[in-house]
């Protein structure tokens, strides 16, 4: 398994992948389009977040996106993970474990403060991975469907 960064083949494919990814990440909450996922992404990749995938054989296994934003109360730069995703069938091999400690490493050698992301708290598995990981719940979202 090989950790890098992804030729445009392969980020054209993480596009095509990341509604999935989406669905998944919010427990079917939510399904963007291909186009808008490239949309919000391209937004992101100009600010400079960036991907790195983790491929084997020369196929996509899994990916992150991951950056730098600025704290909207403090002012700090922070680091910000905006998506993990392993493929169904590439799951249970320490992938997502291996692209976040990658992902951690480069923003920690970027000087950032901390690191955040958003889970929903029903992805219990992605909460564990990010609990071993050291992470724990700052804030929480709360939700009143009308």
């Amino acid at each position: 398994m090989e950790i890098r960064t992804p030729t445009n083949e392969e980020r054209e494919e993480i596009m095509r992948l990341s509604p999935q990814s989406t669905f998944e990440g919010t427990m079917g909450r939510s399904k963007p389009s291909e186009a808008k996922m490239k949309r919000m992404v391209g937004e992101l990749l100009a600010k400079g977040s960036r991907f790195l995938i983790a491929s084997e054989n020369q196929e996509v296994r899994g990916w992150i996106l991951f950056g730098k934003r600025t704290d909207e109360f403090s002012d700090k730069e922070i680091g910000f993970i905006y998506e993990l995703f392993v493929l169904p069938e590439s799951r249970g091999q320490s992938i997502a474990s291996r692209l976040m400690e990658l992902a951690i490493e480069q923003m920690r050698q970027e000087d950032c403060s901390e690191i955040r992301l958003n889970a929903y708290v029903e992805n219990r598995h992605a909460i564990r991975l990010y609990e071993r990981l050291g992470f724990a719940a700052r804030n929480i979202t709360m939700s009143l469907p009308l």
